[in-house]
């Protein structure tokens, strides 16, 4: 899905103005993630329907470069609502590098989980992890999830690199090109950049699956192990990887109000949350909601999942 017109307008009024939605205007700054990514897909819809549900709240995203510059957003007031990865998370309430001191981040819900997809061409002679060792590979943005997680899956593995960090569209570009040997994406699937991609080169998914006891064993119970089913992209069978969850986290200086509105939207209208880049175990489930892991729930969503569901 791509945002419509107004919801980049939106977005781009809410940030010029720095409002938050506790402003006149009840305006509510999603902090979502790269253009074509499934955050951003996923926030275009939650604050549509934020926007329509809920009298006198208006929503919209902020494109960023993803879950740490995202919970950094809400840590510091330039976002009410921020999505982020659990693994993200943990190390944002511990005060864990890149953050520089602890942040008391609680969490709204579980919403989502994202599929970690290491790329590689189809004519690569590249077939496991550590064939990597010395090459160029994308590990994400700087800031976002995916170059958190890259890092860890890299040590886990015991495997060398040169490191680049490039968004979505330039890291698919550079391995089309042959800049890269690798990319790692952290998003749905299909991811549409990664569809265009196979289609115009032809692409593979590498194995992830026999990282995930040492990811476990370093990191703790954040990481699963996750399917990407055949047929995905045209080459892939059934290939395993890492899957980690999705919170959706509020800023700490959110009204309790617009809390309880959020956790409506979420709990009432799952069905109209549903990104076309899910399959499998991503669709938005009413009953996972609260499984927030590590992170606390924030009391007043807590408060109102119980008078929804007892």
């Amino acid at each position: 899905m791509s945002l419509s017109r107004r919801g980049f307008l939106v977005a781009a009024a809410l940030v010029g103005a720095g409002c938050g939605a506790g402003g006149p205007e009840g305006a509510v700054r999603v902090a979502a993630g790269e253009p074509g990514g499934f955050y951003v897909e996923f926030a275009g819809l939650l604050a549509a329907e934020i926007t329509r549900a809920e009298p006198g709240l208006r929503a919209g995203v902020v494109e960023t470069a993803g879950s740490v510059q995202n919970l950094q957003r809400v840590s510091d007031g330039h976002a009410d609502l921020a999505l982020t990865l659990a693994d993200a998370l943990d190390v944002a309430r511990s005060g864990g590098k890149p953050f520089r001191a602890a942040l008391p981040l609680r969490a709204l819900g579980r919403v989502y989980e994202n599929y970690m997809q290491v790329v590689v061409r189809a004519d690569s002679p590249v077939r496991a992890l550590g064939d990597l060792a010395g090459h160029r590979i994308s590990l994400g943005a700087a800031g976002s999830g995916a170059a958190l997680f890259g890092s860890r899956l890299l040590a886990t593995a015991g495997v060398a690199v040169v490191a680049d960090h490039r968004p979505l569209a330039e890291a698919a570009r550079a391995l089309r090109d042959g800049r890269v040997e690798a990319l790692l994406w952290s998003g749905g699937v299909p991811t549409p950049a990664l569809a265009d991609l196979d289609a115009a080169v032809g692409i593979r998914l590498l194995d992830l699956g026999g990282q995930v006891a040492g990811l476990r064993a370093a990191h703790g119970a954040v990481y699963d192990q996750v399917v990407v089913p055949e047929g995905t992209y045209r080459s892939t069978a059934d290939t395993m990887t890492v899957g980690v969850a999705n919170l959706l986290v509020p800023s700490p200086t959110l009204p309790d109000d617009v809390v309880r509105a959020v956790v409506r939207v979420l709990a009432t209208r799952a069905d109209r949350l549903v990104p076309q880049q899910a399959v499998g175990t991503q669709y938005l489930d009413v009953r996972a909601l609260i499984d927030t892991g590590s992170a606390p729930l924030h009391p007043a969503a807590a408060e109102t999942y119980r008078d929804l569901h007892g």
